[in-house]
Order: structure tokens, then C-alpha cells, then sequence
């Protein structure tokens, strides 16, 4: 498959899986009634109190959106809430009062650790209406960081092949350190670089990670003849939902050739042992660097031998 059908993949990946969203309330009904006016939409987590809350955070990891009751023992919602802001930054805080509790509210409003406060008895459709509000503002948040994080991640590889290109003296010495910067780049558990001659692969010059598998696909792998005839980047890529398949080292895998002036020079296999971590940005920028490695070789001294 093609760019454009792995990239669809991934997507799907994203929309396959419910978002996240911690209640806490002190009161079991309480409790009850928020999960299940929220549970077909989200993954509901419940916690009776701040600690526990804080607890779920620590096993679960990030939520889109917490609903907390203000009024519980031991902890105020306010505290709970203002104590998940350092390690949840983009999470999305909703809290519930039934009490006219101004300054603490104001507080934690103005400090940017509550989104929103809703007065208790509330309202099913309202909050409803506040929690979808939350959650697009938390994936447009998220959306944001991550693309600032990719753009960099892009600069430091780019930085780093030039760099490469700068000090390498031999060709070896070029795909060895290209290959250990692509799979440290793409959180790969193996990259090697195989050179390509009219359509047949003549040799693997580089190699970095687990790599034993990827060589054995080099030869019978039907994706690995199908991105060389088609200069086109092909593979297999698995969602963390499928069971892995049995016997295999490597569950996730992606070929991209590396296509210069419409010559096909070389081709880069990289390996996942889990489920393919990438996303649909992901393979733009990789697509746009195995370009750039194209360009490269035929810069670097000792390319013959």
C-alpha cells in the first residue's frame, strides 16, 4: 500500500479508540450518574476522592477531561485539580458545585486550572454541551503540541543528516550513522539501508537496531517488491487493538524508497516490535527525509565503494 492508504491506517488508529475522562465525586450516585451519561462516548474512569483520582491518573496516564465534585473530604476539587496541572497540562477540568464557593473557583479559573464550573443539580444536556466543548479544545491543544513537536523532531533529523553528511569521509561510515538516526527519529526497533541497482537490491550497507528479520524481507517480501517497482512507500503497519502475529519479531515494518532525479538509489526498511507508534504526520516527514537521504548519496565520497 501507498502513502496515502498508510496514512488512512493511521487515522483510523486515532478515531478506533474512545478519549478518556475521569469523574470523581465523593457521593456513589453521584458517580453512577456521570458514568453512564458519559460512558458511550468515553472510556469513563471514576475515583470516590482526590487521592484516588490522583492514583487512576498515575496508572491510566492522560485523560481528555476530569469532572470533579469541589465539595469532597480531605481534598477539594479545586486542590485536586490545581495538583494534575503539572504533568497534564493539556487535560481539560471541569468542576461541580453545589456550593458558592467564589474564591476558590475564581482562583482556579484565573489560574488556568479549571476550564469550566458547572452549579449543582446540573443539567444532563448542558453539561453535555460543556464536555464536547472541552474535549475539541483539548484535541485542538493537543493537535497544536504535537505538530510544534514534529516540525522539531523534522529540523533536529534534517540537522543531523546534514551533520552526517559533513563528517562522513566514507560511504559506510554515511548509512551506518543514517540508519541509527532514522530509527532513533522514528522510534524504530530496526532501520537498515539497502542499495538498489536498475530495480534489484545489491547490497545492505547499513544497518542499526534489530534488524535479522528485515533482511529475511528484503528477499521474498511482496510490499518490498512492490515500493521498488513502484517507488512508492509500502508496508505493514498494525494497530496496538490486533493481536500480534505469532512467530514474528517484527510486527510493524515500512519500506521507503529513496528516489532521486526519478532514480531509485536505494531503499530504507525500518522494524517496530510492537504496534506501529507512528502517525499520519509521521509518515509525510518521512517520506519528505528519505528525499533528502536520496539526495545525500549521491554527495557523499565513496559512494562506488
Amino acid at each position: 500500500m501507498g502513502l496515502d492508504a498508510l496514512s488512512q491506517i493511521l487515522a483510523s488508529f486515532k478515531s478506533a479508540s474512545k478519549p478518556k475522562m475521569l469523574v470523581v465525586d465523593d457521593e456513589p450516585d453521584n458517580l453512577d450518574l456521570l458514568y453512564r451519561t458519559f460512558r458511550r462516548d468515553f472510556r469513563v474512569l471514576k475515583a470516590e476522592n482526590g487521592m484516588s483520582a490522583l492514583n487512576v491518573l498515575e496508572q491510566e496516564g492522560e485523560v481528555a477531561v476530569i469532572i470533579s465534585d469541589q465539595r469532597m473530604p480531605e481534598m477539594k476539587g479545586t486542590e485536586f485539580l490545581s495538583r494534575t496541572v503539572p504533568q497534564y497540562p493539556y487535560t481539560m477540568r471541569i468542576i461541580l458545585t453545589g456550593f458558592t464557593d467564589v474564591e476558590d473557583l475564581v482562583e482556579a479559573i484565573n489560574s488556568g486550572q479549571v476550564y469550566k464550573y458547572i452549579t449543582k443539580p446540573w443539567d444532563r444536556e448542558e453539561m453535555q454541551q460543556v464536555v464536547d466543548r472541552a474535549v475539541a479544545t483539548y484535541q485542538l491543544s493537543k493537535q497544536q503540541a504535537e505538530e510544534l513537536e514534529r516540525a522539531h523532531a523534522q529540523s533536529l533529523l534534517l540537522k543531523s543528516l546534514v551533520d552526517i553528511t559533513r563528517k562522513s569521509n566514507q560511504f559506510q561510515a554515511f548509512l551506518d550513522a543514517t540508519t541509527s538516526a532514522m530509527r532513533s527519529g522514528f522510534e524504530a526497533d530496526g532501520c537498515l539501508l539497502a542499495l538498489v541497482d536498475e530495480q534489484h537490491i545489491t547490497s545492505t550497507r547499513g544497518l542499526s537496531g534489530t534488524t535479522d528479520h528485515l533482511s529475511a524481507l528484503l528477499s521474498d517480501a511482496e510490499f518490498v517488491a512492490q515500493a521498488i517497482a513502484h517507488h512508492d512507500m509500502q508496508g505493514l503497519l498494525r494497530s496496538p487493538s490486533e493481536l500480534p502475529l505469532p512467530n514474528v519479531d517484527v510486527q510493524s515494518y515500512l519500506a521507503a524508497p529513496l528516489v532521486s532525479q526519478g532514480n531509485l538509489k536505494a531503499l530504507l526498511l525500518l522494524g517496530w516490535r510492537e504496534s506501529c507508534p507512528l502517525e499520519s504526520d509521521d509518515l509525510h516527514i518521512l517520506y519528505f527525509t528519505a528525499q533528502q537521504i536520496a539526495l545525500t548519496l549521491g554527495s557523499v565520497p565513496c559512494m562506488a565503494g
